[in-house]
C-alpha cells in the first residue's frame, strides 16, 4: 500500500514535468495525456481514500518525510483529483491548436500534484515543499500568456504577495524546532513550548490567511484573474486558495492550544466573508465578482477552523470546490464564445448558450445558499458551530450568507436578461470570440453543476455524522431546524429582491463601492511596498550579475589565456627549437648512415677491410 501514496503524487507531478519540458512537440498529444494522467490520479485517490496508505522516509536527522491519506486528506485528495480532471477536460477546447498546450497541461498537473503533496504531508518539511511548488506553478499559470505585460505584472503581484505570507511557514518551522518539536510532525505541533507556541501559531496563521486571500491579503486574488479561465477554476476551487483553509482545518488543534488562534482566525474568516461579499456585489466584471466571492466563501472555511468546526469546514470546502469550478468554467465558456467577461456585455448570454446558462444558474443558486443545494447546508453547518461560541460571530456569518445571495442573484439576473440589439458592440473586448461554446466544456459543466447540487446530502444527519467519523473529529453540532429555515428564508428573500430590483440593485449598497475602492488601494499599496521594491531589487541584482559578477567570472579564463600566450612566447619557442635541433641532427646522422648502404658487394668488402686496418692500427698503437 505504500506504493499507492507515492503513485498518487508521482503520476501528476511526473507526467506534468515531462509535458512541460517537451516543448511544442508535445502540444498535439498533451490534452489526451493530461486527461489520462488526471483520470489515473482520480482512481488512485479513490483507492487511497479506501485503503488509507502511509509512507515515511528519513529527510534530515530526526525529521521524516511522510505522506499519509487519513480521514481529512481522503476527502481532499478525491476533491482535488476530480476537479483537476474536469478542468483539464474543459481546457481541451479553451486553447487554439497553435498555443503551447503541452506547457499549460504540464503546469496544471504539477500544480495539482503539489496540492496533493500538501494535503497528504504529515510534517512541515514535506508540506513546505508542496506549498512552494504550488506557489511557483501558480505564478507560471497566471502569467501563462507572458507576451502580454499586464498579465505578467498580475502574476508578479499574486506571487510576491503570497510569498511574503508564505514566510510565516518558515517562521513556524523554526519556532517548532526551537519549541521542542524536532520532528516537525503536524500532529506534534500543539505540544510546542511557550513562547514558541505563539510564534508557531502566528506563522501558520499568516501563511494560511495569505494563501487563502483573506483580509488583509485578499487583493492578490483579483490579479489572478488574468490567467486562463481553467486556471482560475482550479486555483479558486480545489487548490491554492483552498490550501490555506485546509491548513487551518488540519492544524485546528494548534489554534486551540495557542489560546488566541481560534478567535483571531474565526473573526478573520467572518470579516472576509462579509467584506469581500460586498466587494463582489459592486463588481461589473464576472470573473472579478467570482474572485471576490471566492475569498468570501473561503472565509466560511476559515471561520469553521477558528470555531472548531472541522467537519463543517470540510463540507464547505468540498461543496465550494464543485460550485466555484462550475461557475468559473461557465464564465470561461462565455469568454471563449463572446470574447468578454464584462457583466453588462453578458446580457442574454444564458439565452444564447442555454446549457452554459442553466449550469451557471444552478451553481449560482448553490452559491447563494438556496435550499436544498449544497452550500445552504454546509454554510449552516459552519454557522451552527459559530453560534456555540459567539452570537456576534454567527450574526456576521449569517449577514455574509445574505450578501452571497445578493451577488449570486445579480450575476444570474444579468445573464438571463434579453439580449440587447447592440449586444455585439460589447463583445470581443478580451479577444475575438468564437461564438461557440467548446464541445468539451459541456460535460464538465454538467458534472460539476450536478455535484454542486447533490453534495447537499452532506448535511443529512446520517451522512454528516459519517463524515465526522471519517475525519475523526468527534461529534459536532449540526444545524437545528430553525437555523436551516432562517438561512433559507433570508437567502431566498435576498435573491428574490435582487432579481426583482434588477438594474437598480447595481449601485447599492454604497458601502460596497467604498470597500471596492479600499480593495484597490490595498492592491496598489502592496504593489508599491512589496512588488515594485522586489522587482527593482531583482533587476538591480541582475544588472550587478551581468556587469560585475559576469565580468569577474569571465576575467578568469581571460587571464588563463593571457598566461598561456605568455608561456608560449617565453618557454615554448626555446623548447621547440631544441627539439627541432635534435630532430635535424638525427636526420643528418641517418643520412650519413644510409650512404654506405649501396647494395654492392665489393664496396662492403672494401669497407670491412678498411675497418680491420683501423682496428689493427688501434691495437698496435694501444699496446
Amino acid at each position: 500500500m505504500e506504493a499507492l501514496v507515492w503513485l498518487l503524487v508521482a503520476v501528476p507531478l511526473g507526467t506534468g514535468a515531462v509535458l512541460a519540458c517537451t516543448g511544442r512537440r508535445g502540444d498535439r498529444p498533451a490534452p489526451a495525456v493530461g486527461i489520462t494522467a488526471a483520470s489515473v490520479t482520480l482512481v488512485l485517490a479513490v483507492l487511497a481514500a479506501m485503503s488509507r496508505p502511509a509512507v515515511s522516509v528519513p529527510l534530515f536527522a530526526g525529521i521524516e518525510a511522510g505522506l499519509a491519506v487519513d480521514g481529512l486528506s481522503a476527502v481532499l485528495v478525491i476533491t482535488v483529483a476530480a476537479v483537476t480532471l474536469f478542468v483539464l477536460w474543459f481546457s481541451t477546447g479553451e486553447f487554439a491548436a497553435d498555443e503551447p498546450r503541452a506547457r499549460f497541461t504540464g503546469l496544471m498537473l504539477v500544480f495539482a500534484g503539489a496540492m496533493l503533496v500538501t494535503v497528504t504531508a504529515t510534517g512541515l518539511g514535506v508540506l513546505l515543499m508542496g506549498w512552494e511548488v504550488m506557489g511557483a506553478t501558480s505564478w507560471a499559470l497566471i502569467g501563462f500568456w507572458w507576451r502580454e505585460p499586464h498579465r505578467v505584472r498580475a502574476a508578479d503581484v499574486a506571487f510576491l504577495t503570497t510569498r511574503a505570507a508564505d514566510l510565516g511557514l518558515y517562521l513556524a518551522a523554526g519556532a517548532a524546532l526551537a519549541g521542542g518539536v524536532g520532528s516537525l510532525a503536524l500532529t506534534e505541533l500543539p505540544q510546542a513550548s511557550q513562547p514558541w507556541m505563539a510564534v508557531l501559531t502566528a506563522g501558520v496563521v499568516v501563511a494560511a490567511v495569505g494563501k487563502s486571500a483573506q483580509l488583509p491579503f485578499h487583493f492578490w486574488l483579483s490579479r489572478a484573474m488574468e490567467g486562463p479561465s481553467s486556471v482560475s477554476a482550479l486555483l479558486h476551487s480545489a487548490t491554492m486558495v483552498a490550501a490555506g483553509g485546509y491548513l487551518l482545518l488540519r492544524l485546528q488543534p494548534l489554534l486551540a492550544a495557542s489560546g488566541w488562534g481560534e478567535p483571531v482566525i474565526a473573526w478573520t474568516g467572518a470579516a472576509t466573508a462579509l467584506v469581500l461579499g460586498l466587494v463582489a456585489v459592486a463588481q461589473s466584471d464576472l470573473k472579478q465578482l467570482l474572485a471576490a466571492s471566492t475569498s468570501a466563501q473561503i472565509g466560511f472555511i476559515v471561520l469553521a477552523a477558528g470555531a472548531g468546526g472541522v467537519a463543517g469546514g470540510t463540507m464547505q470546502l468540498v461543496a465550494h470546490a464543485a460550485t466555484k469550478s462550475a461557475l468559473f468554467l461557465a464564465a470561461g465558456a462565455w469568454l471563449t464564445a463572446l470574447g468578454t467577461k464584462a457583466l453588462p456585455a453578458l446580457r442574454g448570454a444564458a439565452r444564447r448558450h442555454r446549457l452554459v446558462g442553466v449550469t451557471f444558474t444552478v451553481a449560482a443558486a448553490t452559491l447563494a445558499g438556496v435550499p436544498p443545494l449544497s452550500l445552504w447546508v454546509t454554510k449552516d453547518a459552519v454557522l451552527a458551530t459559530a453560534l456555540k461560541g459567539s452570537l456576534g460571530l454567527y450574526a456576521t456569518g449569517l449577514a455574509a450568507a445574505v450578501v452571497a445571495a445578493v451577488y449570486s442573484a445579480k450575476a444570474a439576473w444579468v445573464v438571463w436578461q434579453p439580449e440587447p440589439e447592440d449586444a455585439e458592440s460589447g463583445w470581443d473586448t478580451e479577444h475575438a470570440g468564437t461564438r461557440e461554446v467548446p464541445a468539451f466544456a459541456r460535460p464538465a459543466l454538467v458534472v460539476l453543476a450536478g455535484a454542486a447540487t447533490v453534495l447537499g446530502a452532506l448535511g443529512v444527519p446520517p451522512v454528516a455524522r459519517a463524515l465526522q467519523a471519517l475525519i475523526g473529529v468527534g461529534s459536532h453540532s449540526l444545524p437545528k431546524a430553525w437555523e436551516l429555515v432562517l438561512s433559507a428564508v433570508l437567502a431566498l428573500t435576498a435573491a428574490s429582491a435582487t432579481w426583482w430590483w434588477g438594474d437598480r440593485a447595481v449601485p447599492v449598497p454604497l458601502a460596497a463601492r467604498r470597500w471596492l475602492g479600499q480593495w484597490m488601494r490595498f492592491e496598489r499599496l502592496a504593489e508599491l511596498l512589496v512588488v515594485r521594491p522586489t522587482m527593482t531589487l531583482a533587476r538591480t541584482l541582475a544588472a550587478f550579475d551581468d556587469r560585475v559578477l559576469d565580468r569577474v567570472v569571465m576575467s578568469v579564463p581571460a587571464a588563463g589565456m593571457w598566461l598561456a600566450r605568455l608561456v608560449d612566447r617565453g618557454a615554448e619557442t626555446p623548447v621547440d627549437g631544441v627539439v627541432r635541433l635534435v630532430a635535424q641532427g638525427a636526420r643528418g646522422l641517418g643520412t650519413l648512415a644510409r650512404r654506405p648502404q649501396t647494395g654492392q658487394l665489393h664496396q662492403y668488402y672494401a669497407q670491412a677491410a678498411a675497418a680491420l686496418v683501423v682496428l689493427a692500427l688501434f691495437l698496435v698503437f694501444v699496446r
